[in-house]
């Protein structure tokens, strides 16, 4: 019997003599896709009927009116199932969903750990089966992106190939979850931040349809969010549309910022058993109070997307007396879209596992409906609230993701059709120009921009900015100490075979260069070897006129600049001596990343 290993190793081989590296990646964006598709169904059927399982202990259904007290400690059992999985099964971290996606695509070449293709399904599973209030987007986009990766290493595809099915996978899990292949693309495009090139399109695409492909077949027509826009768009529309952008950049923010602060706040304690507890029982109370915070909280928008605002926001509340109050439910609405980043930022920040995607679909549809049914109550010419739902869900996916196009193609391949796309683009456009001034980052690039690790479509500066300057530091320079004396430096000259010489003093600190061309009309003259000191022959140096170990890429490229020399002396935050930068290398690096990076 032939081994495993033989025969990959001899269809390796074949692969090579017959088969392009682009026909083989249309190949596997399939295989990519597929996967990806069946990993969505997967996790969205088994938190449908685990949720629904666990609401319906003990007799406790959850769509029953009065309060549930089981609300109140099924976050604190699901949190505890997922600490405890990530600690005793996984042994390691878990990863922090898209931004471990980008990192690894900046940073590790697009290589993401085997165990990312299930750790983030069972992990967010027990989040959100048990109550835990983020979505499951995230963590499959994660999933089907570590299976792009592991698939593209597992066939020996090369670094770019990799970074690819990396992306397919991403974009089967979007499209897989919403039916919704453009979205899809447009996710790995917007958020992933991959170029748009044919090259790219084509893989993407087949993916995406693939999963979606698989989706319809396992699931039929059921979605998130299934809805017939019934009332067409009219000029007059326009104004409360703006009102509504202007509304949903101020969500959007607050989203941002929140979710910052609050897992900001839990991230201080190394104690994990305090912030599981505060956490979950804060969770609890939050949900307790108001249902709709429980798990992704689609069920609550698909209510209200129906028309059936009573159930969506009363069912199982202790605010239900007041079900026929509008300045209660509209009271309602707007707590839960402040506290619905809350309730998402407690639920990560004491163990859980998911995202924000969910979230923000919800934030943005309570934002819409909030903003419509407000209108409409105090005697404002009537808006559709079903309509105006829709459309801010996609503007709060734009300004906290920032992602227009991906927000507005969602929601019309939901709605199964173009009949909202004038006010999709007209509110997305109004919260993004809005958000822009306040946040320049999405809610998964902010972080990694911060740290320099953010690889954006603009290669140029994303060269500069991921660039390891530390490797290019030259150490072969000769040095010579401040103390010494012309013989000491013609002893360095015999040994280097530069023409630079560091002067340091006894720590180690620079204080000055040596050239050997100031030197040669001197050092042939052995009388003054002894009687010419080193401190009259170095030349000085400023601080803006070295390179210290913390400058940024763009800091050292600046200098280059200004200084106008073929290389900069390296020292580090003491002023010790490190090295040498050397101008030919620095940018020769700089066009190696940009070669590497080009998708074309």
């Amino acid at each position: 019997m032939p081994r495993f290993t033989d025969i990959y190793k001899k269809l390796y081989i074949w692969r090579l003599h017959h088969i392009s590296e682009q026909n083989y990646l249309l190949l596997l964006s399939v295989v990519v896709g597929v996967l990806s598709g069946l990993a969505a169904v997967a996790l969205k059927t088994v938190v449908h009927l685990s949720g629904k399982y666990v609401m319906s202990v003990g007799g406790a259904h959850f769509a029953t009116g009065g309060g549930n007290i089981l609300i109140l400690f099924a976050p604190l059992i699901g949190i505890l199932l997922t600490v405890l999985f990530v600690k005793y099964v996984i042994k390691g971290d878990i990863g922090h969903g898209i931004p471990s996606v980008l990192l690894s695509i900046s940073r590790h070449k697009g290589a993401l750990p085997p165990r990312n293709m299930y750790s983030s399904l069972v992990a967010s599973t027990l989040t959100v089966a048990f109550g835990g209030s983020v979505g499951l987007e995230a963590p499959i986009a994660s999933t089907g992106s570590a299976i792009g990766s592991n698939v593209g290493r597992f066939f020996h595809v090369s670094v770019r190939g990799v970074k690819l099915l990396l992306g397919c996978g991403a974009a089967g899990a979007i499209a897989g979850i919403f039916k919704a292949p453009l979205a899809g693309v447009l996710f790995t495009v917007e958020v992933l931040m991959f170029d748009m090139t044919m090259t790219t399109a084509v893989p993407l695409l087949i993916s995406a349809l693939s999963a979606s492909t698989v989706a319809y077949f396992l699931m039929g027509q059921q979605v998130q969010f299934v809805f017939k826009v019934a009332e067409d768009f009219t000029l007059g529309q326009i104004p409360f549309l703006v009102v509504l952008g202007i509304f949903c950049a101020f969500s959007s923010v607050y989203f941002l910022r929140c979710t910052d602060k609050v897992e900001s706040w839990f991230s201080r304690s190394r104690n994990w058993v305090l912030k599981w507890i505060v956490g979950g029982v804060s969770l609890g109370v939050m949900i307790f109070l108001f249902p709709p915070l429980y798990g992704e909280g689609y069920w609550a928008l698909t209510e209200l997307l129906n028309g059936s605002n009573d159930d969506a926001l009363f069912a199982s509340s202790v605010f239900n007396t007041f079900r026929d109050n509008g300045w209660v439910a509209l009271a309602i609405l707007f707590v839960l879209i402040m506290l619905k980043p809350v309730a998402t930022a407690t639920t990560i920040g004491s163990g859980g596992v998911g995202g924000t995607f969910g979230p923000s679909l919800v934030v943005g549809g309570l934002s819409g409906y909030f903003i419509a049914a407000l209108g409409n109550y105090i005697g404002l010419p009537p808006q559709s609230t079903a309509n105006f739902a829709l459309v801010g869900m996609a503007a709060v996916m734009t300004g906290v993701m920032h992602a227009p196009f991906m927000g507005v193609f969602l929601i019309a391949e939901i709605t199964g059709g173009y009949a909202l796309m004038v006010p999709l683009l007209i509110t997305a456009t109004v919260t993004y120009i809005c958000v822009q001034p306040f946040e320049k980052h999405s809610i998964y690039a902010r972080k990694l921009a911060q740290k320099g690790d953010l690889l954006t479509h603009n290669k140029d500066a994303s060269a500069w900015q991921l660039m390891d300057l530390k490797k290019l530091i030259e150490t072969n320079f000769a040095t010579v100490p401040s103390d010494g004396t012309l013989r000491d430096v013609v002893e360095a000259i015999k040994r280097s075979k530069r023409n630079l010489f560091p002067v340091l003093d006894k720590e180690g600190h620079f204080l000055g260069l040596i050239v050997m061309d100031d030197l040669r009309h001197m050092i042939f003259d052995s009388e003054r070897y002894d009687c010419t000191t080193i401190k009259e022959l170095m030349m000085t140096f400023e601080d803006k006129d070295l390179v210290h170990l913390g400058d940024s890429p763009a800091e050292v490229v600046k200098k280059f600049q200004l200084s106008n020399r073929y290389n900069l002396i390296v020292v580090d935050e003491e002023g010790k001596y490190q090295g040498f930068l050397s101008r030919a290398n620095t940018f020769s690096a700089y066009r190696r990343f940009i070669s590497e990076s080009s998708e074309e």
